[in-house]
């Protein structure tokens, strides 16, 4: 009885760890007959769990999903990254996660041994989380701008800019995008027909959804168009910088929240970054540590001058008379 309920244990490890199995594989896997195998899936379904069966060439058996969470089995290092997830996701931009969190990890380690324990422990011990106030957005939310994705569904909400105007958007939603502490939504906007991106936390969805759409082509490089947007394209300002230092150095200094690092040999790369404010880019491209040349637009380079100026100014003042 014994030998049969590891094996179990494993059949069901094996099948949670991959979509589909044919017989003659899990035979292989668990050291028994295929007649075994059918078995002991017929003993796993008694159990509830819910495992469908092909036959013929290419049949097989797959894991469906149920009407609830079965056990899951993880190993070692899956049940290590999540202790460390759980208790780590206090820090993230859901709103109630922590909660969450706690009532999982609560029951996770009371069934961790206790080298896995110890192992979750110290990682935990060496990590810091920073306080990063700021608004959070519901797993609500993100489960039902989710699920549109999925269905190729519009969303219709309200939705509150960053300068307080309100607007209602209809729009066919294609990505969430995690930036920093904040989501966002990259969606095609119906009425202004293109492409944006919307705070999640500034969405007020409403009920029902709109109809189904065609999925059309994605924009090419996402994450870069992305990132190019958020750091530089919103901006009243955008600086195209010719930096004398690898993009890997130059890349180690900027963040992609801050600037985008563009590759031109192993000595140079090319920073683009943005800012309302001309005299705020001037400072910041000055303390990067990188030689560089400013290639758009010319009043930075004359906005550079100026601050040059000041800084002299301050570091050898006037001479003043004696007594």
């Amino acid at each position: 009885m014994l030998e049969t309920s590891a094996r179990l244990l494993r059949l069901l490890g094996l099948m949670q760890a991959r979509h589909d199995w044919t017989g003659p594989e899990l035979a292989e896997r668990l050291g028994v007959s295929r007649r075994t195998v059918r078995r002991d899936i017929d003993k796993l379904r008694t159990l509830g769990y819910p495992i469908d069966a092909a036959g013929g060439v290419g049949g097989g058996y797959t894991l469906a999903p149920g009407a609830v969470l079965p056990p899951l089995l993880l190993d070692d290092e899956e049940a290590v990254a999540v202790a460390v997830g759980l208790r780590t996701a206090a820090g993230g931009a859901v709103t109630g996660i922590a909660e969450t969190s706690v009532r999982a990890l609560a029951k996770l380690d009371r069934m961790l041994p206790s080298r896995l324990r110890r192992q979750a422990d110290a990682l935990e011990a060496a990590l810091v989380a920073l306080p990063a106030p700021g608004a959070t957005v519901g797993a609500a939310t993100l489960t039902a701008m989710a699920s549109a994705i999925r269905d190729n569904v519009r969303l219709r909400f309200g939705y509150t800019a960053y300068d307080g105007e309100r607007t209602v958007r209809e729009v066919e939603p294609y990505r969430l995008v995690q930036f920093g502490r904040r989501w966002y939504l990259f969606a095609w906007d119906t009425d202004k027909t293109g492409w944006r991106r919307f705070r999640a936390d500034r969405c007020a969805l409403r009920t029902p959804n709109g109809p189904r759409f065609s999925p059309r082509p994605l924009p090419d490089d996402l994450a870069g168009r992305f990132v190019r947007d958020m750091a530089v394209d919103r901006y009243r300002h955008q600086a195209v910088l010719t930096m004398h230092a690898s993009a890997e150095r130059v890349a180690d200094e900027v963040p992609p929240a801050i600037g985008v690092v563009e590759p031109v040999d192993e000595a140079t790369c090319t920073l683009r970054i943005g800012s309302d404010r001309l005299d705020h880019l001037a400072v910041w491209v000055a303390t990067f540590g990188f030689d560089f040349d400013v290639r758009e637009p010319p009043e930075l380079a004359e906005e550079i001058t100026v601050l040059v100026e000041r800084l002299r100014r301050a570091v050898e003042p006037p001479d003043r008379p004696s007594g």
